[in-house]
């Protein structure tokens, strides 16, 4: 669902960056008044964690394309919605700035999708009510694949909506609903238990840390769940990301289904072409991949074929990409404590 600036009009796209903004402030006064420290670190490794999940494309089977993690809901679960927020607002910008993944335009639409509509809809209104304050582990199963499905569903339903608003594009409002729901649900589903996996893991672990199961004040996450996420994240994005799917995703699918071509048709305009200028010449890896495909024949052996490892960017993009979304969602929480501290 990560959205192009093609498929928006400025008013549009603007008007969302506005309300992602008045809600990444409202989040910030949230953690800013937070007590907790813990916070801190696991923001900064869950952003390194969800960029590298990202990178993993799974094809669904029966469609010719391909879907991604979005992990909204894993953070929500895991931190809160407030610092959630901002830890997905964290990696979408990186993507957007420095991979090209998503417009910059479209940001603000992009946060909404992936960010507030998990967070303060499908977590408060479905995790929560039905894992309850003493969850079990059917229970958090449960949980986690409805609440996941209704933000995949939710937050593609958005994407049509605001391209319909926008109206610059050729995408008629039904035919595009019509498949961008269905292409989604299996992501929602496969979303879900990756959710149910991850949370039930800092469950039986340490349970006292999630504030989600009614503990009004998490305990100080221990360095074994750090170090497992940090772990996890390495293995996936530097070693398993260019084995990823090479279908387009359920939108770019979607696009392709209703309007013939894979990219969004739309007539842009001056705003268009600027932020488009701007982020070509941000954008260090775009695409995940190299400016220009370097040639690695002499990586191999005796002059054998070139690592996939190494030959596409995609590992390199993993690791610089998750790198960059650590230390932004770490230094936001930081400098955040650091002002609660000094009033």
């Amino acid at each position: 669902m990560h959205m192009a600036d093609a498929l928006l009009s400025p008013v549009v796209g603007g008007t969302l960056w506005a309300a992602a903004a008045g809600a990444i402030a409202l989040c910030s006064r949230r953690v800013e008044g937070d007590q907790n420290d813990r916070q801190v670190p696991f923001m900064g490794v869950l952003g390194a964690f969800v960029f590298a999940v990202q990178m993993i494309n799974f094809t669904i089977p029966g469609t010719g394309s391909s879907g991604h993690l979005g992990g909204g809901m894993i953070l929500a679960i895991l931190l809160g919605p407030a610092s959630a927020l901002i830890t997905i607002a964290s990696v979408l910008t990186v993507q957007a700035l420095f991979f090209a993944d998503g417009g910059l335009l479209a940001l603000g639409c992009n946060i909404f999708n992936l960010g507030i509509i998990p967070c303060f809809v499908a977590y408060p209104l479905v995790f929560k009510r039905l894992a309850g304050s003493r969850p079990t582990q059917n229970r958090i199963i449960c949980a986690s694949i409805l609440s996941s499905v209704l933000a995949l569903q939710l937050g593609a339903f958005a994407v049509v909506l605001e391209t319909f608003f926008s109206g610059i594009s050729a995408l008629p409002f039904r035919s595009f609903a019509l498949v961008m729901q269905p292409v989604h649900l299996p992501i929602g589903l496969v979303e879900g238990v990756v959710t149910a996996m991850v949370v039930s893991y800092v469950w039986k672990i340490q349970p006292e840390s999630l504030t989600a199961f009614g503990h009004r004040q998490a305990a100080p996450i221990r360095t074994r769940i750090l170090a497992g996420f940090l772990l996890i994240s390495l293995v996936m994005g530097g070693g398993l990301s260019w084995m990823a799917s090479t279908r387009p995703d359920g939108l770019e699918w979607a696009i392709s289904q209703v309007a013939g071509s894979k990219e969004p048709t739309a007539s842009g305009t001056g705003v268009h072409t600027v932020l488009a200028g701007l982020q070509q010449r941000s954008a260090l890896l775009p695409g995940y991949a190299f400016r220009q495909k370097v040639g690695v024949q002499e990586a191999g052996a005796n002059g054998g074929e070139p690592w996939p490892f190494f030959d596409d960017g995609s590992a390199v993009s993993a690791v610089v990409g998750g790198t960059a979304t650590l230390v932004i969602a770490f230094g936001v929480g930081l400098i955040l404590r650091k002002r609660n501290g000094s009033s």
